[in-house]
């Protein structure tokens, strides 16, 4: 008797908010186009596919004849269409609130778009926590796909993992399919032969109506290095589906069909975890290089099959303990969310939930292989729906101008000083420097960089590793968890940690000849008033005084003895132009260079930084000629197109000379400029 396997086929589409619409041109030309046109032409070949809320919209609006192919497929039967969050939140780091909103929305979207309302959701990242169950449950999501090893490390054998399985969470059920590893690893990089015949050897045994369930990232499939002429000039993707749909020993099945007419394999219930390279990510530097090394050590003895299941690494949150940077927008998200709901249900209005949801977006909140943390202009995303979602609730319901909280939960408290254009966010850990400057008609937090801290590919690099990727196939190409290449030249400059964060106005004094001691001991004084913040160091009995004034933040330092001290002040500005030709500084009405290039000017009392990407620009005014030092800071990132570094922000070190100040030194940030659209 012949059996035959399900093959439950289902692909990943998504952008991050707030990417560049070249990249989003190049994804649909080399990727989402091309799929779609090739499974058109096969209308037997049942698949299931998920596109983001915001790439979805992006699609609808710039190609309305591809989306009109897809939606024709999905009338004839051809296509299962699978929800999540709209703007491809992790679930289990948003309120339960937002968790059910944010998936209704999607299926809203679906529904209202191409005719079809989900009944399965892509958890994304396949993160997992028993805690997305009941809002999965009360959105009417019935089943959701994670990996096998989830399986895996709840104890169960890789051979039971073809059919679905039923866990709960507070009173609901939600049913759970087992993405194959061996699948993903195979598909698209095998040669599709081999593929199928893969797929064929899974109905070797009789039994249970058995599945092959594959659910993984589009992009594998035309904008991974390789992948398009592997897909589609050289034809592996039509050669795929004609051998699967040859074979008399395969069929391919919708999810939900499958799950209507096969039986639950049983209970279980899945630890915390993601899949297995993200286990890694989310790991500090050096323990990250340790799991690496057990993960090989147990390659190289032939055990991590039975192994790997018992090396677990680490779980998604870490990269919020690990990046204060990720941690700092996850609560002031957190914080605009509970806000928003506290809101009368007449003043929640569209606009203010597509902010809230957009600051919920996964990519800017962690790094890896893939993630977006490193990348400006997707922080930047989170950051103008925050600002612009922060700005629309102080209309409706005014807040004091000035609050303090420890919001980021690091035992040290933050100042919250804001009027209706401006605000400075100062933490009172003893540097008294500004972490958050947001100007509200911008929609734009110049505060947003990123310090240098140890990652785990720093030892690739520094072992320059390029000859050391492998091919798991014969015939294939080398997926991007294997590739190491090198998008620019890394020194081991480029790769020096910071020992502080990144912030405005972070502030050393200093003798002729001798190190600069940075200022750590400011103590809050008890006078802080509406429109401004003062600290003392007692050390150096110096004062520092924060205000703000219309559209300027200004600050002072008054010395309280005679000026024996020369004074520097650090200022990290996040500018949207970075390295592009957009940005540039001007000085007395000349343009001296980019904001990609150094300058350096010996009394400076005001320099305009003009950035055209912003629509705005920043004047800083000094009350005493300074010294300007003036650098981009750039950081080492990794992709799929290798090692690169990545402007994060320009640093502006103004320094005074001992005498030179005076005993008193006043600065101020001007924003001039109006987002437009």
């Amino acid at each position: 008797m012949t059996h035959t396997v399900s093959l439950l086929f289902g692909v990943h589409a998504h952008q991050p908010v707030g990417n560049f619409p070249e990249v989003l041109e190049d994804a649909h030309f080399r990727c989402y186009r091309p799929f779609i046109h090739t499974l058109h032409r096969f209308p037997e070949f049942r698949f299931a596919i998920h596109f983001s809320g915001w790439l979805l919209d992006w699609l609808l609006e710039r190609y309305p004849e591809d989306m009109a192919l897809l939606k024709e497929m999905v009338a004839r039967g051809q296509v299962e269409l699978f929800g999540a969050g709209d703007t491809e939140p992790v679930l289990a780091v948003i309120p339960y609130r937002d968790r059910v909103g944010q998936v209704k929305a999607l299926s809203d979207k679906l529904d209202r778009s191409l005719g079809q309302r989900p009944e399965g959701a892509w958890l994304t990242e396949r993160v997992w926590e028993a805690t997305v169950v009941p809002a999965l449950a009360d959105s009417d999501i019935g089943y959701v796909t994670v990996d096998d090893y989830h399986f895996l490390c709840a104890g169960k054998p890789m051979e039971a993992l073809n059919g679905y399985f039923t866990t709960e969470e507070d009173g609901r059920r939600l049913d759970l399919f087992p993405i194959s590893e061996a699948l993903r690893y195979r598909i698209p990089f095998s040669a599709a032969p081999d593929a199928v015949a893969y797929l064929e050897s899974l109905a070797k045994e009789p039994g249970e109506h058995a599945a092959a369930i594959y659910f993984d990232d589009i992009e594998k499939f035309g904008i991974w290095p390789e992948t398009y002429q592997w897909v589609y000039e050289k034809g592996w993707l039509t050669d795929f589906i004609q051998g699967v749909l040859k074979s008399p020993l395969l069929r391919t099945d919708h999810f939900r069909d499958y799950h209507r007419q096969a039986k639950t394999r049983g209970v279980v219930y899945l630890p915390t975890t993601s899949y297995i390279e993200m286990n890694e990510w989310t790991l500090p530097a050096r323990e990250a290089n340790e799991y690496a090394d057990l993960v090989q050590e147990s390659k190289n003895a032939g055990r991590f099959d039975r192994h790997k299941a018992f090396l677990r690494g680490g779980m998604w949150k870490n990269f919020l303990s690990r990046y204060p940077e990720s941690n700092w927008m996850h609560k002031r998200m957190l914080q605009l969310s509970a806000r928003f709901d506290a809101l009368p249900e007449k003043q929640k209005t569209a606009a203010l939930r597509r902010d809230l949801y957009e600051a919920q977006a996964n990519d800017a909140y962690w790094h890896g292989l893939f993630g977006g943390l490193y990348l400006p202009h997707l922080r930047r995303a989170v950051y103008r729906a925050i600002v612009a979602l922060e700005r629309e609730l102080d209309r409706q319901q005014p807040r004091p101008a000035l609050e303090r909280a420890d919001l980021d939960l690091d035992g040290v408290e933050e100042v919250f000083l804001h009027n209706d254009i401006l605000q400075a966010v100062v933490a009172e850990d003893g540097a008294a420097a500004v972490r958050e400057l947001d100007a509200y008609a911008l929609t734009h937090n110049f505060g947003d960089t990123l310090r240098r801290q140890p990652e785990h590919y720093h030892r690739k690099i520094q072992l320059q590793e390029s000859s050391h990727q492998h091919k798991l196939w014969e015939e294939g190409i080398v997926s991007a968890h294997d590739r190491v290449s090198f998008k620019h030249v890394i020194t081991p400059a480029d790769l020096a940690v910071d020992d502080y964060g990144r912030a405005l106005f972070l502030d050393c004094l200093w003798h002729e000849g001798e190190a600069a001691q940075p200022v750590r001991d400011y103590a809050p004084e008890e006078r802080h008033k509406e429109s401004a913040l003062e600290y003392r160091s007692p050390g150096f009995k110096l004062h520092k005084v924060y205000g703000l004034e219309g559209n300027r933040l200004a600050v002072a330092y008054h010395f309280h003895e005679k000026a024996r001290h020369g004074l520097t002040t650090e200022i990290n500005l996040a500018m949207p132009s970075c390295d592009g030709p957009a940005g540039r500084y001007i000085h007395q009405g000349d343009v001296p260079c980019g904001f990609g290039q150094e300058l350096e000017l010996a009394a400076m009392t005001e320099l305009i930084l003009e950035d055209d990407v912003m629509g705005g620009k920043l004047i800083l005014r000094c009350n005493r000629p300074a010294r300007l030092v003036a650098r981009p800071h750039f950081t080492v990132s990794q992709s799929e197109a290798g090692f690169e570094k990545i402007m994060q922000a320009v640093t502006l070190s103004l320094s005074w000379a001992p005498g030179a100040h005076q005993r008193q030194v006043e600065i101020s940030l001007e924003v001039v400029g109006h987002r437009h659209g």
